[in-house]
This record gives structure tokens, C-alpha cells and sequence, in this order.
């Protein structure tokens, strides 16, 4: 298993946490999801039977994209990352305005899976009038690019 599979792995069962580690594995050619960066951790064998999955402490990326040497552009993009999971503040007309089209095409992607549309299906009516919910999801409002990798 690779380090990306398990953050999303770990990210799995959270749509705003999924969105967050997808952001960081796909944008960038993904070096803000590497074991270099400090807000990220490694698998840790904790005994010949358990393992710590890797994960993403999205409070510090926050700090971090805050206080760090980053390009403006790297630091709209970490900060968008960290809302998504936590309590980072992110002003959106800056951030956006200064993302080039890759990678808001990324943040416009895990905004649409944060929210679920994704799992959202579709209510018709039916003979009599009632609503009723279809069995199968729609499409997410807004796909993850193909060009990078796919999740």
C-alpha cells in the first residue's frame, strides 16, 4: 500500500476530509502530502499485528500556510486545503482570485465532494403527484480533473 492509499484510507468515511487530503495528494504534483512536510504523518507499525494509518493534521497545515515561506499562489491553495477540515479561515475572493485554472479546477472539485453531490439523488414525481427519491446518485456537480490521478 502506498503512502497516498493510506491517507485515503484514513481520509475515508469524512466527505470534507476526503476533499482536504485530495486537494493536498493531487495539487502541486502532491508534495504537500509528502512525509516531508510537518502537518503530515506516516504509517507507524505500532506491533507485528497493528498499525497507525497515516494522516493529516489539517490545524497545522493551516498554521503553517499562514506563517510559512509559501508562494501566494501555494498559500491560497493550503489554506482552501485546511478550511475544508478545519477551522482555518480562508477568504475566499482572495483565495480563489489568485489560484491558476489547474488548480481551481481541484478546489472546485473537492468544494462539489465536501458537500456530497456526489450522493445526491434525484426526487420526481410520480402518477399521483408524490415525490419520490430515484435509487441511484447523480453526478458529482463538479468531476476531479482525469488528467491527474484518479482517486
Amino acid at each position: 500500500m502506498t503512502h497516498e492509499d493510506d491517507l485515503r484510507g484514513w481520509a475515508k468515511g469524512s466527505l470534507a476530509t476526503e476533499a482536504g487530503t485530495e486537494l493536498l495528494l493531487r495539487g502541486f504534483a502532491g508534495r504537500f502530502a509528502t512525509l516531508d512536510n510537518p502537518w503530515v504523518y506516516g504509517r507507524v507499525k505500532k506491533s507485528p499485528t497493528f498499525s497507525e494509518s497515516a494522516w493529516i493534521d489539517f490545524e497545522n497545515l493551516g498554521e503553517h500556510a499562514i506563517y510559512g515561506a509559501y508562494a501566494p499562489e501555494e498559500r491560497r491553495f493550503l489554506l482552501v486545503a485546511a478550511s475544508l477540515v478545519s477551522d482555518a479561515d480562508v477568504v475566499l475572493s482572495d483565495a480563489l482570485q489568485g489560484l491558476d485554472r489547474v488548480h481551481l479546477d481541484l478546489v472546485l472539485a473537492a468544494i462539489a465532494h465536501a458537500g456530497g453531490s456526489h450522493q445526491h439523488s434525484e426526487a420526481r414525481a410520480n402518477g399521483d403527484g408524490n415525490a419520490v427519491l430515484r435509487p441511484e446518485y447523480l453526478n458529482s456537480l463538479h468531476q476531479w480533473p482525469r488528467s491527474l490521478r484518479a482517486v
